[in-house]
């Protein structure tokens, strides 16, 4: 069942978005960064608790909220859809949304494990459809001034990365966001849910892998993910990378340290976009901050990417890779 309010305010040549999931990260990022988009207008979400639907769809803009997922992408006003559930709902939505036509943006980590996001990309292709991954980072400022940096040879070869990831995180059941303690739902812990993300820049900076060492434990919390992880990678450049996740620390942290042969670049807090750059004895700061909500420029990427028919910044092929990583991190069978 379609339900439609007032749709008068209506954009030309735009992405009209279907929103999968109302939940923390539609309400903080996706949602108003589908209205505030120019190229892109929400038109439609879904909701798990139906009863809430038709509040946050006018909150947003959107002019219909569908009772099911199905419903929604098969609305034929509908271009691409941002789903934004579960992990282990990603797959099976993906793939019958690429089957009734519709370009697909994934929330992070796009699938439960790496088949799974294979079969998402060969729906997407059978389809002629496209599927990005909403790694976001990988459109921040600082990792492109980074990227400049490494590739003007400032500091020499990339010798070592290394990032810590620390959110204090253990709610309760019934709680916001408590799937993410649920395995058979999030997939893992900290490392499924934040390490991902620097995991794609890890890949994005230091290039191909060549090695991955994981070990899971928990520490604090007695539950069925684990609340640290730490994970070692050797790159086939010859770089090494450490990469911790963890929900049990106190202190919260979100760093960025690369270390070159002949000089290193600082980020404290990655979100923030401040660097600090030593290179030739001498160090200085820049500041390169990002975009107030930091999914609209990924949003705003992946619907050109629609009109132009170009390929996102993240495509699915990037988010598989990320999934294969976790794979090993977690021990899964490939």
């Amino acid at each position: 069942m379609i339900i439609e309010g007032d749709m008068s305010v209506v954009r030309k040549n735009t992405i009209k978005w279907g929103l999968i999931g109302c939940g923390a990260i539609s309400r903080k990022r996706a949602a108003p960064g589908i209205r505030d988009a120019a190229n892109s207008e929400l038109i439609v979400v879904n909701r798990s608790d139906f009863s809430k639907a038709e509040s946050f769809a006018k909150e947003f803009g959107a002019g219909k909220w569908t009772r099911t997922w199905q419903e929604l992408i098969n609305d034929e006003a509908v271009d691409a859809v941002y789903i934004a559930t579960p992990v282990y709902l990603h797959a099976e939505q993906t793939i019958e949304a690429a089957k009734a036509g519709k370009h697909i943006l994934c929330e992070k980590p796009m699938a439960m494990n790496c088949p799974e996001a294979d079969r998402m990309i060969a729906a997407c292709e059978a389809h002629n459809v496209k599927l990005g991954i909403a790694f976001y980072r990988n459109l921040y400022p600082v990792i492109h001034r980074i990227k400049e940096i490494i590739s003007n040879g400032e500091i020499g070869k990339i010798v070592h990365i290394e990032s810590n990831n620390f959110e204090n995180f253990n709610p309760l059941p019934g709680e916001p966001r408590s799937w993410l303690m649920e395995k058979e739902k999030s997939g893992g812990g900290p490392m499924m849910d934040m390490g991902c993300h620097r995991i794609e820049v890890f890949l994005n900076i230091a290039g191909t892998v060549k090695s991955i060492t994981g070990f899971n434990h928990n520490i604090i919390f007695q539950r069925e993910v684990e609340d640290i992880s730490t994970a070692y990678f050797t790159f086939t450049s010859g770089a090494t990378g450490i990469l911790t996740s963890s929900h049990a620390a106190g202190e919260p942290k979100d760093t960025l340290d690369i270390y070159g042969s002949k000089g290193s670049i600082h980020v404290p807090v990655l979100n923030e976009g401040i660097i600090t750059i030593v290179s030739n004895n001498k160090i200085r700061t820049e500041k390169l901050p990002n975009h107030k909500n930091l999914h609209q420029p990924l949003i705003e990427n992946f619907a050109e990417a629609v009109l132009n028919n170009t390929n996102p910044a993240v495509p699915g092929k990037a988010g598989r890779e990320v999934s294969r990583i976790l794979d090993i991190i977690y021990s899964r069978d490939l």
